[in-house]
């Protein structure tokens, strides 16, 4: 059985690499030191913050002392906002498997795929960034 969250590698980087981001709203962040903190590729977060740049939620500047922000403030981009620009459109899938085998109609796991796609949808178009990286908001 898959993870019943189905959230892609590239969209956890950038939901982590969003909330590193809003915590420090007032600099430039390199790369190389979001990749540092986070243990990972540096070549793929690139790849992920310049879809997070196409779509409007970072910008960045290049040169030795370049490197990322937030495009808006943190309490108007939502954990939804990040992930449709990484993955495209939230697509809950009905079914863990790849090829459904029930016959259609009812799922051996009743209605818990559907309401555990619900609460994550609702989660992540109510949660802002700033929501994540000030404990007190």
């Amino acid at each position: 059985m898959t993870n019943v969250l189905r959230i892609s590698n590239a969209v956890s980087l950038a939901l982590h690499a969003m909330v590193y981001l809003a915590k420090q709203p007032d600099r430039l962040i390199p790369t190389h030191e979001i990749a540092d903190v986070h243990g990972v590729s540096q070549n793929h977060l690139a790849k992920v913050c310049q879809r997070l740049e196409k779509a409007g939620l970072i910008q960045g500047t290049r040169g030795p002392n370049g490197g990322f922000r937030l495009a808006k403030p943190a309490e108007k981009i939502t954990l939804l906002d990040i992930h449709e620009a990484i993955d495209g459109p939230f697509t809950p899938s009905d079914c863990l498997l790849e090829k459904p085998v029930c016959d259609g109609n009812r799922c051996v796991l009743d209605d818990l795929i559907k309401n555990v796609n619900q609460q994550v949808l609702r989660y992540f178009s109510q949660t802002t960034l700033a929501h994540l990286s000030d404990p007190g908001a």
